[in-house]
């Protein structure tokens, strides 16, 4: 099997390479990408077969089906054919589908702005971009270019004026302002990471998380080849980045996604090369991030594993990380108040690839979207235990990458 610090090719990210490999949803070479339309009018039209827009973003176990969006890749063989539509039930987890988005290509990863109103994905192609959708009518409102290739991952900063987005095969970080309708504007900033130099096995720098510290007053970039993390400041007037400080793993720790605790002094840090996670300190004041040792993931050894995406819990007690290849989900007791954590064991997925994971907005739920199965499944989540309980059979979904249950 090719390690995980295999570098990326030509035309598809490291991403899904690693995902492929030995997957039942094989990766074909991906034709180049239409151009992003730069006018929302130019946007292709949604599938009209679909089935009418849930209501808005809610949160609690309120009656009736909530809603489910599922991204996929469009341009691998068994991909979907855009953003997948489709509503859970609270209560028993059961996911029913509902159809198809279709207009976005290549929706890896998906965020929603924090009045609910605007769902933002990724189009993870060569010609990068990112695309808004207002969900009461499910148009999509257009797309812009991030200025690199292999945009993985986005997030809204908390004012919900700007979109911060990854490039993970270009190396650089790009950010986006938001108008009052939820639509996106031209790039504001792109800043690329050109030191350190790549880590072993590397070939350059690849970004593949940027998100926003939980005091508001900094961005974080996560970059697996420089094994770095990177902190800056957000001109919140400008939509300008000034980097303030940098954070490095050891050599080959590869590092992919951060999670704060809610207290936000602390934070856990998945590696997906060296198989581990660290915990880490964060200073509000400077934005500084100190990473620390690294600590064993809960898989096995009898395959090679890439930890994927690790979850706090919103009461601060339990961490939650999605090993893909050992196919389980670690569960940690987040102890003296953040500091550190203590593995207590494992659950199998009941699926293959585990790439990313999410809770429902009250909590009481855990979806994991599973790469090479092409399912989802859902987990309810005991608030006093920590403990994992599978609700059901896995929900099918075409190369399911991303689960983001409203």
């Amino acid at each position: 099997m090719t390690s995980g610090a295999e570098a990326s090719r030509e035309g598809w990210s490291r991403r899904r390479f690693i995902g492929a490999l030995g997957g039942a949803a094989a990766v074909v070479a991906v034709p180049a990408p239409a151009s992003a339309p730069a006018d929302p009018e130019s946007a292709p039209p949604t599938d009209s077969t679909t089935a009418p827009a849930p209501s808005a973003h809610r949160t609690g176990k309120a009656a009736g089906p909530h809603p489910l969006y599922l991204g996929t890749y469009t341009s691998v063989d068994g991909g979907g054919k855009g953003i997948g539509l489709a509503t859970y039930d609270a209560a028993t987890g059961r996911i029913t589908g509902t159809g198809t988005l279709t207009g976005v290509p290549d929706p890896s990863f998906l965020a929603l702005h924090p009045d609910g109103r605007t769902l933002y994905a990724v189009d993870e192609q060569t010609a990068g971009a990112v695309t808004a959708v207002r969900l009461a009518d499910r148009k999509v409102l257009g797309a812009r270019s991030t200025g690199g290739a292999g945009p993985c991952h986005l997030s809204v900063h908390p004012s919900g004026r700007w979109l911060l987005s990854a490039n993970y095969t270009s190396g650089s970080v790009a950010v986006h302002p938001i108008d009052t309708s939820g639509a996106l504007g031209e790039r504001t900033a792109l800043a690329k990471h050109s030191t350190p130099q790549p880590g072993p096995g590397q070939d350059g720098p690849h970004a593949h998380q940027f998100v926003t510290s939980p005091d508001g007053g900094h961005v974080l970039a996560v970059d697996l080849g420089t094994d770095t993390v990177y902190t800056y400041r957000l001109d919140t007037t400008k939509g300008t980045l000034t980097e303030v400080s940098q954070a490095h793993t050891r050599a080959g720790a590869g590092p992919r996604s951060l999670t704060f605790h809610p207290g936000g002094r602390y934070a856990y840090l998945a590696n997906e090369v060296d198989d581990t996670i660290a915990v880490c300190t964060y200073d509000p004041a400077t934005g500084a991030l100190s990473i620390g040792a690294p600590q064993p993931s809960g898989s096995t050894g009898s395959t090679t594993n890439y930890p994927a995406q690790i979850l706090v819990t919103s009461n601060g007690a339990y961490a939650y990380l999605a090993n893909r290849g050992d196919n389980t989900l670690a569960r940690y007791a987040v102890e003296a108040d953040g500091a550190r954590l203590r593995l207590l064991g494992t659950v199998p997925v009941s699926g293959d690839f585990p790439r990313q994971i999410a809770f429902s907005p009250d909590g009481t739920l855990l979806f994991t979207a599973n790469q090479k199965s092409s399912t989802v499944s859902v987990f309810h989540v005991d608030a006093t235990s920590g403990e994992l309980r599978l609700a059901g059979t896995p929900f099918a979904s075409p190369v399911a990458v991303c689960a983001l249950p409203l």
